[in-house]
Parts: structure tokens; sequence; C-alpha cells
């Protein structure tokens, strides 16, 4: 990099006036970008960019042509925090300008119930174009994931020749191997389980806090594929200080998210009572309950579910964050109580999901598979 570059871009870091120590003299494009910059992270104002709604709209017009997809995101997140932006939201043209992205969702779910009318099919369409993306990238990791590991945890010993688990039928019988013939006889037979349905249940349970959005986006996503596979059985539950069943919209994720009140209180006691009495196979069911453990209810009670579903053989993991931003703030003591009880608590990222609920559901130590993850806690 020349020495005139690197004063360019310390000239725009600084913002010019009195913080430049440079002297650098910004060409027209570099002034129009200053400006973009300017308005966003060198204003004290609170509630715009502007005197006026369309240079909102033009701020991210700008941003968009200034920045790339990843850069854009960031800074639509600054704006709405620093400048508190929400007006952005409530205009049509605005949020058809808007970088769809987790994080945006997961605002529009926080204010669905007070965008007007006449925005609330956009905000629609920009929600489903990023759970269209998701569900992409997404759904055939979780399927694989999940189908492999439930064809593979139940074996069948008398398999037809398209059930066949090759490789452990080898293993099963080298020792009959014959030099002769250069071959192996298969007297033992192991083949993959023969499809079922209902082979496991699973439970998501979801705190819908505020601070949860992100999280609940990719559990609504991840449900509504599981819901898509008959061998497992998918119950969607969300929770604050009152507890609301919504596996009947895991057909329609985007109806789901917006089923979602993110916001208020916490009462993870009355989320597992609930999920107790929905549980009718104890030992076949894996309860994933997606919390920061900050109780706001029972804080006793919610202990004393949390060790009667373990007693009872329900398969419980605790997520602290199902996203890209890393662990949360969270209630160490619960968290430290739940570990006490042989309930794995981590925080996990969405491309490492599908691998935990296969891992899950063949019955796979939690523990020691997020210890090779790296996903466990640092004290």
């Amino acid at each position: 990099m020349s020495s005139e570059e690197l004063i360019r871009k310390w000239r725009l870091v600084l913002g010019g006036a009195n913080n430049d120590g440079t002297g650098f003299q910004l060409d027209q494009h570099d002034l129009q970008l200053d400006k973009t910059l300017e308005a966003l992270y060198d204003s004290d104002r609170k509630g715009g960019l502007g005197p006026s709604s369309p240079n909102v709209s033009r701020w991210l017009g700008d941003i968009r042509a200034f920045f790339p997809n990843t850069v854009v995101q960031v800074m639509q997140k600054d704006a709405l925090k620093r400048l508190e932006l929400t007006q952005m939201l409530f205009e049509k043209e605005m949020l058809e300008n808007v970088e769809a992205d987790v994080h945006l969702v997961a605002t529009l779910m926080t204010l669905s119930r007070v965008i007007p009318d006449k925005t609330k099919d956009t905000a629609r369409q920009v929600v489903k174009k990023v759970v269209d993306e998701l569900i992409k990238k997404l759904a055939q990791p979780t399927q694989q994931a999940i189908i492999g590991s439930l064809n593979r945890s139940v074996r069948n010993r008398r398999p037809k020749h398209n059930e066949i688990n090759w490789h452990a039928t080898i293993q099963k019988n080298l020792k009959h191997y014959q030099p002769k013939y250069k071959t192996i006889i298969p007297e033992t037979r192991i083949g993959y389980g023969r499809k079922r349905s209902s082979l496991k249940d699973v439970v998501l349970c979801l705190d819908q806090s505020g601070s949860m959005g992100t999280s609940v986006v990719y559990s609504g996503i991840f449900g509504s594929v599981m819901a898509s596979i008959p061998a497992i059985k998918t119950k969607m539950i969300v929770f604050d200080t009152a507890v609301a069943d919504l596996t009947e919209e895991l057909t329609d994720p985007v109806e789901l998210l917006f089923g979602v009140q993110l916001g208020g209180g916490t009462d993870i006691n009355a989320a597992l009572t609930y999920c107790q009495q929905i549980i009718t196979k104890p030992t076949d069911t894996v309860l994933v309950l997606i919390t920061d453990l900050y109780e706001g209810g029972n804080a006793d009670g919610m202990r004393k579910r949390a060790t009667e579903l373990a007693a009872a053989g329900v398969q419980v993991i605790v997520l602290l964050a199902l996203n890209d931003d890393g662990a949360p703030a969270y209630d160490h003591a619960n968290a430290q109580f739940f570990s006490n009880l042989n309930i794995p608590v981590f925080a996990c990222s969405p491309d490492k999901f599908p691998d935990l609920m296969a891992a899950a559901l063949s019955k796979q130590d939690i523990g020691l598979w997020a210890a090779k993850e790296d996903l466990v806690l640092k004290k």
C-alpha cells in the first residue's frame, strides 16, 4: 500500500474537521463516502440521518453503493442502535432498500405488533427472502445428518439387500475371510434400521425475550426443516412470561416467526412444566432449551422441573444461543446447576446444529461432542 493510500484511509477513519491531522484532500467520490460514514458515526443525533425520511432512503442506497453486503448489514444494525432509526422499518420504500439479514428479521419480529398495515406485506416479503435463503443453506445438511443418524441408530439383523450396512457387515465377518476365494462369508448381516414414523421426538423450547432474537430466527428455520422429516416428531414451544405452542405453524416458517413476540419477561419454569406435559416418550425425546437461563419466574421450580426431566430419561440440552454471535451473557449459577445434572450447557452456531441434533438423536454423549467441537463454555 502506498503512503498516499495509507494517508487517505487514515483521513476517512479520523473523519475530518477537528479530528483530522492528515491535511489530505478527498476527491468527490471519497467525500460522498465520508459524508455517509459521518452521518452514522460522527453524529450525536437520535432518530434520523437527516431532516426528512427520504434522506434515510438515500443513505441506505449510498451504503449499498460503497460497501459490500456484510459491511452494509453491520452499518444498518449500528444505525438502528445508535440513531434509533426504527422509522426505517415503517416506510415501504425504505424497507425495500434494506439489505435483509437475520438481525433485520429479529428486529422486524420485535416490531411486528406496531408495523403499519401498509408496510406489513413488505416486511413479510423481507422475512420470506431471508427464510428462503436460510432454508436453502441449512435444509440439506440438517436432513442428511438427522436421517443418517436415525437410520444407523437401530440395527437390523435380518436386512433385505437394500438395507445392508456393508461396512458394519464386513467388519463383523472378518473372521470368516476365505483366503482361497479372497472373499468374506457374511454369516452375520447387519442392516440399517427400517424406516418407521416418529422414531424420536424433538421439543424445541425457545426463550423469546428480546436478547434471543437471532436465536429464535434460526430455531424457527431448523424447526421447520425437522418437521419435514417423518422419522422425527418436532414440537415448537416459545415462552416469555407465558407459554405458546407454535407446532402447528412449523409448516410455514414465515408465519411462525411472525407468531413470535420478542421482548418481555422470562418464565423458564412455566415452559419446562408445559414441555413435561407434552412429552410422551421420555427416553426417546430430545428437549432443546434455548435460553440465557435468566429466570424471571420460579427459579426453584425451574430447577425441580429440569431435575425431573433428566431423571425421566429425557435428553435435555441447553443452548445459551443459536447464532453466529458467540456465547451471550447468561446466568452462571443456573448454568452450573444444569451442568451438575449432566445437562450440557453451551452456545451453538447454526452450522454446528445439524450435527448436534444427529448426535443427540443417536444418543451420543453431547458433553463430549461439544468439547470435541470446542463449544464448551470457558469458566
